[in-house]
């Protein structure tokens, strides 16, 4: 056993398979998803994307629920892509896609954008002329990602496929959760996942932000620092391997 006690905010089904890969390593975790994924409806647009897939060189899926609802219409507009080659930022979200039949890569070193962008296959993919590379995600996020990509020489399109939405909470849920249970490190997975815990924190945020804030990605550790968070590990990546290797190689809190 650990001394960690964390609170996993990621989607209640998401948080739960976390939970089970903590426990097995002796870390307690205590969840309160903070992240609802809410379909986009599909409009004709989103349609005629899916079904013109074959102009895009690169097809890149950023988060398991853009993979998810991706998959779903691919199935029901019956594009196969076969000229597409397709991306992940990480392993899980690669499983999703593998298990339509698409050939996907991924970083193995990381699960975060900056990892994806030194894929050789990705570069060698926007390296030809007039490259055109569409992103799947949720409403926002990942900028970075576009932006480099745009510096490469491609042009990118997103596919917003989903918003995120703040779960409704009693107030003060947040802090008596973390009182309740002596939870002693706070644990995000995107960016929209900090706003959210900053936003339930409320009155609570100065004294919450003194505990281990441990995030995804460089991009999110400059967003919580910059609200205040004062202890902020950037995991460099959002899987349950990069948080317990972070868990291990960070000072455990004495109970």
């Amino acid at each position: 056993m650990t001394s960690w006690r964390l609170l996993l905010t990621r989607p209640a089904d998401e948080s739960a398979a976390l939970s089970d890969v903590l426990a097995g390593q002796g870390v307690f975790s205590s969840s309160l998803p903070l992240l609802d994924i809410v379909p986009i409806p599909v409009s004709e647009t989103m349609r005629d994307v899916i079904r013109e897939l074959d102009r895009f060189c690169a097809v890149i899926v950023v988060s398991k629920p853009a993979a998810r609802i991706g998959v779903e219409m691919l199935d029901q507009f019956g594009s196969h892509a076969p000229l597409v080659k397709w991306f992940s930022v990480g392993a899980a979200t690669a499983q999703i896609l593998e298990a339509r039949g698409l050939d996907v890569s991924f970083p193995e070193g990381g699960d975060d954008s900056e990892a994806l962008l030194e894929l050789p296959g990705l570069r060698e993919a926007v390296a030809r002329p007039g490259s055109r590379v569409l992103i799947l995600r949720g409403e926002g996020g990942r900028e970075l990602l576009a932006e480099r990509l745009r510096e490469l020489g491609a042009s990118v399109e997103y596919l917003e496929l989903y918003r995120r939405e703040l779960p409704q909470y009693p107030p003060a849920t947040l802090a008596q959760r973390i009182e309740a249970e002596r939870l002693n490190a706070l644990v995000v997975s995107s960016g929209q996942g900090f706003e959210h815990l900053h936003q339930l924190a409320g009155d609570a945020w100065p004294q919450l932000a003194r505990l281990p804030l441990f995030v995804p990605s460089p991009r999110v550790a400059e967003l919580a620092r910059a609200a205040g968070a004062i202890t902020v590990v950037d995991c460099r990546g959002a899987s349950a391997a990069a948080l317990l290797t972070a868990l291990r190689e960070h000072p455990e809190p004495v109970l």
